[in-house]
């Protein structure tokens, strides 16, 4: 297995735990906050989603997956704290966004040579990610914080405890 076969192959698990995560959450689970001031599901969800997004972008134009209209500001630091099930996408919609998002992440990341994880990072990012492979090994891990943070939420509904 090359770099770029580890990295989409990481990705996709990654994708796929999620998904387990999440699998027996109802719209109104995606709602519940573990404690006062934390994010809930379905706002982490599309955050992620919005992320993935734009790592693409500085690298291959439409790269990414195209999001709905308007779904980019429905997940801005402003919008964390909404509560309203009618403000964000219900569960089915971000899950499938998120696979759709991830999926053209890959198709991506299987385009580019062990070369191109060498490019800079995104300049606003350099620090985090000084080139193209941080940047994509961030993405990973960058879901798997959100994952930690979604199993508290698991703990708090009584919901099996998966990993």
């Amino acid at each position: 297995m090359n770099q770029i076969e580890y990295i989409a192959d990481g990705l996709h698990r990654n994708l796929e735990m999620m998904q387990m995560t999440l699998a027996d959450f109802s719209d109104a689970d995606m709602l519940v906050r573990p404690c006062p001031g934390a994010n809930h599901a379905a706002w982490q969800i599309g955050h992620l989603i919005g992320a993935e997004t734009r790592i693409t972008v500085p690298y291959q134009s439409g790269a990414g997956a195209e999001l709905p209209a308007g779904f980019a500001e429905k997940f801005t630091k402003d919008t964390s704290s909404n509560d309203d099930p009618k403000f964000f996408p219900n569960k089915a919609a971000l899950v499938d966004q998120l696979a759709k998002t991830r999926a053209a992440t890959i198709k991506w990341v299987r385009t580019l040579t062990p070369a191109d994880l060498d490019k800079p990072g995104p300049e606003r990012m350099i620090k985090m990610a000084p080139t193209l492979g941080h940047l994509l090994g961030l993405a990973m891990g960058h879901t798997m914080m959100h994952m930690g943070q979604i199993q508290v939420i698991r703990r708090k509904l009584a919901k099996p405890i998966l990993f």
